[in-house]
């Protein structure tokens, strides 16, 4: 029996992660950030040479993307120093890891979607602390490692998009959506079972799909599209449906400027390690079910 090493228990993907079909020849151990706490450097060492696993995964970050400009500090230490400190110790443990970054390393500027080797240009202190996480974790673990991007998280956990449309659609007869932003709206279930995937190829000793991927919802969408979608599939649980308008992004400030295009293509991973992610609505409907229930439950 071998371990798989998750740290981040308490996120969307670390989440989904616990509740995940695991091969018969592998034991998740889920620590959350009080059983490990990735920016203390010689506990994160001690932990991963005490488990001894085959693979580490680090399903935890810094997420609080519009904090982060005034949080700079704390986003390095999270997205940076974090994953650093994990691929020292699994370096010195003999263990590989799975680490989970983002499409916002890219500037969004790019016509058409976005493929491994496009050169990082993040826009704001959380995509620079995420590259910056992702150089550390090559420099650190450079031949075993897997860098998985992703975007549009979703789930039926923590705080999302999905679960925001849903509280507010319940409370406002009128949505305002940015409708110049556009993506895969990626479900964090769909996530985690490709890095099960992942982590039993490694487990087993496959050598040759080390590297960096891209895994989101297949189909491009915007935010406004994808609301919309949301109270689509809420009506059926007798949900009520606003009126969503939509808007541009100069119409709805943030602190961080979000890239315009964050679709990332996904063959790369479909082509080395057989992982097809499946159409965003399709998970979309089963997320839905699940927090509004067969009889239309609230979240």
């Amino acid at each position: 029996m071998k371990k798989v090493l998750i740290v981040g228990a308490t996120g969307q993907v670390g989440r989904e992660l616990a509740r995940a079909a695991w091969p018969a020849g592998l034991r998740p151990v889920i620590l959350d950030r009080f059983g490990l706490d990735v920016t203390d450097v010689a506990r994160v060492r001690a932990v991963i040479a005490e488990q001894a696993p085959a693979v580490v995964v680090n399903a935890t970050a810094y997420t609080a993307v519009d904090k982060a400009e005034s949080d700079a500090e704390t986003a390095f230490a999270v997205n940076r120093d974090g994953p650093r400190a994990l691929a020292e110790g699994c370096a010195a443990a003999g263990a590989a890891l799975v680490h989970i970054s983002t499409d916002y390393v890219f500037d969004g500027r790019k016509d058409g979607a976005w493929v491994e080797s496009d050169p990082v240009a993040p826009l704001g202190v959380y995509g620079a602390s995420k590259a910056a996480g992702e150089q550390a974790v090559r420099e650190a673990l450079p031949e075993a490692h897997v860098i998985l991007r992703t975007a549009w998280v979703y789930s039926p956990f923590g705080g999302n998009f999905v679960k925001t449309m849903l509280r507010v659609g319940a409370e406002r007869d009128t949505l305002r959506v940015v409708a110049d932003q556009h993506g895969c709206p990626t479900a964090a279930g769909d996530i985690a079972r490709a890095i099960v995937t992942l982590c039993d190829g490694i487990a087993a000793g496959r050598r040759d799909g080390f590297g960096t991927f891209h895994f989101a919802g297949a189909g491009p969408t915007t935010w406004h599209a994808f609301a919309c979608a949301i109270f689509d599939l809420a009506a059926r649980h007798g949900r009520k449906v606003p009126q969503v308008e939509a808007i541009t992004t100069a119409e709805y400030p943030t602190p961080t400027t979000r890239p315009a295009n964050s679709v990332l293509d996904c063959t790369a991973i479909e082509r080395t390690w057989g992982i097809v992610p499946r159409p965003w609505r399709d998970a979309l409907a089963e997320v839905i079910d699940e927090l509004l229930g067969k009889e239309g439950s609230a979240p």
